[in-house]
């Protein structure tokens, strides 16, 4: 009689589904897929919006003493007298490919144009995001320290003012000081990192103070008063004082540890009005970013430079938004995303 033998060995469990299944993945994965849909519109409305404005981008090439047969000449070259639909879907088909088209003012590569340029915007928007965090975090903490007292007032009054003054009269005012009156760093330009450290660093304080001033006066008034309120209010600080805990130490160790997950979500929704200030602030300081070039495409109404360059900065919105839900996790293991985070 042949025996029976059972297979008590356990399945092995699918590396590839449990990946998949993974918490991070799936945000990512989430995350990926919502910028598609973002990324269409934003292309299209701004395909559109461009299309809406008086002239074209013949006229704005060939100035005001051009004819309207030269004019309708680059137009039919440039393939401005085609439909705006027809010009819009051979643009994005294009764009699936990772081909941005080319621009109508010099025949360059888009593409090539964004990553010669990129580096520069990026470096402009880290420097001014990590200035400003840890700049917020300082002040903000000292600050609660003691509510009402000098210090507190005075940044309070700096922060106010930072929240009130437009980023380009700022930067302006920057100029003035410590350029024009004091000489001591430059006006405009931009020295490449590999060319001259020093040079490089010279041309990025003024910018990167002018970027960041204004969103460091916005964290650091809402950091200061999420740890005032829960120095007053939440049982965890009582508790700690109660086992002896000192003042900076419940303040650092226990009130700002939690306050820091609303000071980073604020980070991500700050993310969009940075990668546009970069527009404003490189144009003042000559800086070669693809924020600069984004107005100078506008005001020749190149329509494909101007959607490269809104592609890029969308993706690098979601990717920014993407890194604050991933942070959440590191901060916080008990954090878990499920499917509709």
């Amino acid at each position: 009689m042949a025996t029976a033998y059972l297979n008590t060995t356990a399945p092995r469990p699918n590396v590839f589904v449990a990946f998949v299944r993974h918490p991070v993945v799936r945000v990512i994965g989430i995350r990926l897929l919502q910028a598609i849909p973002i990324l269409l519109i934003a292309t299209f409305i701004t395909f559109a919006l461009l299309n809406l404005l008086p002239g074209s981008t013949a006229s704005a090439l060939l100035g005001d003493g051009a004819s309207a047969e030269q004019i309708k000449a680059l137009e039919i070259k440039l393939h401005l007298d085609q439909p705006f639909w027809e010009r819009y879907w051979t643009w994005l088909t294009a764009a699936f490919t990772g081909n941005l088209g080319e621009s109508l003012v010099n025949q360059q590569s888009v593409t090539a144009v964004v990553l010669d340029r990129l580096h520069v915007s990026l470096s402009l928007i880290f420097l001014s995001i990590t200035l400003a965090v840890s700049g917020a975090i300082v002040f903000a903490t000292v600050s609660a320290k003691k509510p009402g007292g000098v210090i507190d007032r005075i940044f309070t009054f700096i922060s106010s003012l930072g929240q009130s003054i437009p980023t380009f009269v700022f930067s302006l005012v920057m100029v003035l000081v410590f350029s024009v009156t004091l000489s001591l760093l430059p006006a405009i330009g931009y020295v490449p990192f590999s060319d001259s450290p020093i040079g490089w660093a010279q041309s990025m304080i003024l910018p990167v103070l002018s970027m960041s001033f204004p969103i460091w006066a916005i964290f650091c008034r809402m950091l200061r008063a999420d740890l005032i309120d829960q120095a007053s209010s939440e049982d965890y600080v009582q508790t700690a004082r109660a086992k002896g805990a000192g003042g900076w130490a419940v303040l650092i160790r226990h009130i700002l540890r939690n306050s820091i997950f609303g000071l980073i979500t604020l980070v991500g929704l700050q993310m969009g009005s940075l990668i546009g200030n970069t527009a404003i602030v490189e144009s003042i300081f000559g800086l070669p970013g693809i924020g600069r070039e984004l107005l100078n495409a506008i005001h020749f109404k190149d329509i494909p430079m101007v959607c490269g360059i809104v592609v890029v900065m969308v993706i690098i919105t979601v990717l920014a938004n993407l890194a604050v839900d991933l942070l959440y996790a590191v901060l916080d293991p008990r954090i878990r995303h499920d499917s509709r985070s």
